[in-house]
């Protein structure tokens, strides 16, 4: 059946050609942009309300083959850090650690079902609701999206493992991250921008929010969890069952199979990071973790050099297996305290699991020309989630280019005149998820469409908090099924899920988050809501 359906490749290919279209039919036109500078200090160049006019059309036409590489370009920083996360974690997954510490993770979790108020919850759903609320605390406080896409490779295998499919691998988290981005409690990328654009204090209104996210999450995880339970009953219930073969066939080595041994290069793999966090803690001994518009100060960095030392020692001692999940432990805390403390992004991120990448093989003592064999291994099996990336960004290239966005955001804000207090703000709703498929960077549609949507409720008695809550709503629930979303697209990639299944399975979900959004948005128009 899944043969019929056309390649992922096919249907980008073809949602470009529909865009390139669109160019022929809806007339172009711009709104004039200004630069505003926000609470924060930082500028954003935004749009200036009543400032639409038409310009010349730009039809295109051999735009929709240039995209490609236009595509490829305006995705280069996504494309390549997919690219380095692939050979690096090759290169890890030829030491045999990931399997190690799946193993032992499952035996420690056998163990746990023994007693009886964890066997009768069910220890596979509360390692599951554990996991996920991780990574949407991740997406509510600091926005985590593009992050996700490193964590997919090891969740897949940890799904696969525990009797699920891929697609429950990737729900644990990119869809929990991207629910915690619907719920942003203090997401400085959506709800700090969208706020600072309205006039709005900085992660106001945080009470509702938190609500809100609450409840997001309590439907997403209970629509997975479901899913969940309906493949560990019956795997062939799952539409990757068949192409899940290719994470099957990389079957977990046994206890049996795997020589636990500590070889002198893990010795050496341990000085060069231990040294490598011991200068950078030098520079940076002080870290200030930002979480929303509060702050602390710590230092953390020398503390974090000072914990590995102690932990990769005694992990060297039992088998150079988990001297590496011990670095790949530590790489994602220099992760989160990068991200958190120091605004680092895929650049940042990408050296991280690069460095992690070679010390891993430096640790089972391959040789330079075989750590660069693995890691091109890696880059090949990883390529066509980077290809269907660069392909994807190709549909915004020929909107922007056709000059057709802004006048689709013109058309659509006009609809909302006359429409009362609730239809106004399901109506506004409605254009920011329509836009976030357009355009699935949060912060550039807040550019685009705050300055409009935020003077416009004023005149009809809206509070700005609640224009930017249908803001939110409208960016966080998409990004899961669209396909100009970047991240989607490797993340899907990655875990080998076709973008077409994804899409039929992920669709009920986004129905129902929808229409909680939906109903989540009138008691901000009805109700007296702290911060509204």
């Amino acid at each position: 059946m899944l043969k019929k359906i056309p390649h992922t490749f096919v249907i980008v290919f073809l949602i470009i050609i529909v865009a390139a279209i669109a160019t022929w039919i809806v007339p172009a036109g711009e709104f004039e942009r200004t630069i505003k500078v926000l609470p924060d200090g930082s500028e954003r160049n935004v749009v200036v309300q009543g400032s639409y006019h038409t310009v010349e059309n730009k039809p295109q036409t051999w735009q929709i083959l240039s995209a490609f590489l236009e595509g490829f370009k305006k995705q280069a920083e996504i494309i390549i850090f997919i690219l380095i996360i692939g050979g690096a974690f090759w290169i890890m997954n030829s030491s045999k650690a990931i399997d190690v510490g799946i193993m032992s993770f499952l035996r420690r979790t056998r163990k746990l079902e023994k007693i009886k108020i964890f066997n009768k919850l069910g220890i596979n759903n509360l390692i599951m609701i554990m996991i996920m609320t991780m990574f949407s605390i991740f997406g509510a406080v600091f926005g985590m999206s593009e992050e996700t896409i490193a964590f997919v490779i090891i969740l897949v295998p940890l799904a696969i493992s525990m009797g699920y499919d891929s697609i429950v691998g990737v729900c644990l988290v990119y869809v929990a991250a991207h629910l915690g981005f619907a719920g942003a409690i203090l997401n400085p990328f959506t709800i700090g921008i969208a706020q600072g654009l309205s006039d709005v204090p900085i992660f106001s209104g945080i009470e509702y929010r938190i609500v809100c996210w609450f409840l997001i999450n309590l439907f997403g995880f209970g629509y997975i969890l479901w899913y969940a339970a309906k493949v560990k009953k019956n795997p062939k219930y799952s539409p990757m069952y068949e192409a899940d073969e290719y994470w099957r066939t990389k079957k977990l080595d046994n206890d049996d199979s795997i020589k636990y041994n500590t070889p002198f290069s893990a010795w050496i793999a341990y000085f060069l990071a231990l040294v490598s966090m011991f200068i950078f803690s030098f520079y940076y001994t002080e870290s200030t973790i930002k979480i929303g518009s509060s702050s602390f100060s710590s230092p953390i960095m020398p503390v974090l050099s000072a914990i590995f030392a102690i932990t990769g020692f005694l992990g060297l001692r039992k088998s150079v297996h988990f001297f590496i999940l011990n670095l790949l432990a530590f790489t994602i805390l220099y992760l989160i305290v990068g991200v958190m403390g120091y605004g680092w992004y895929v650049t940042e991120i990408g050296t991280l699991f690069l460095a992690l990448g070679i010390l891993s093989g430096i640790a089972i003592n391959k040789s330079a020309n075989d750590i660069t064999k693995l890691f091109i291994e890696g880059v090949k099996d990883i390529l066509s989630a980077a290809l269907v990336v660069g392909l994807a960004g190709g549909i915004i290239i020929i909107l922007t280019e056709g000059k057709i966005i802004d006048t689709i955001m013109n058309s659509l804000s006009s609809t909302m005149a006359d429409m009362g207090k609730t239809g106004t703000i399901s109506i506004m709703y409605v254009i920011q998820t329509m836009i976030n498929i357009i355009i699935p960077s949060g912060s550039a549609k807040a550019a685009l469409t705050m300055p409009i949507m935020a003077p416009f409720s004023d005149m009809i008695g809206i509070s700005r908090q609640a224009t930017v809550l249908a803001f939110q709503f409208g960016d966080g629930f998409t990004n899961m099924i669209t396909p100009t979303s970047g991240v989607l697209i490797a993340a899907t990639g990655v875990a080998k899920i076709p973008y077409q299944v994804w899409f039929k399975w992920v669709l009920p979900l986004m129905i129902i988050l929808f229409i909680l959004g939906f109903l989540m948005l009138i008691p901000s128009v009805t109700m007296s809501l702290n911060g509204f």
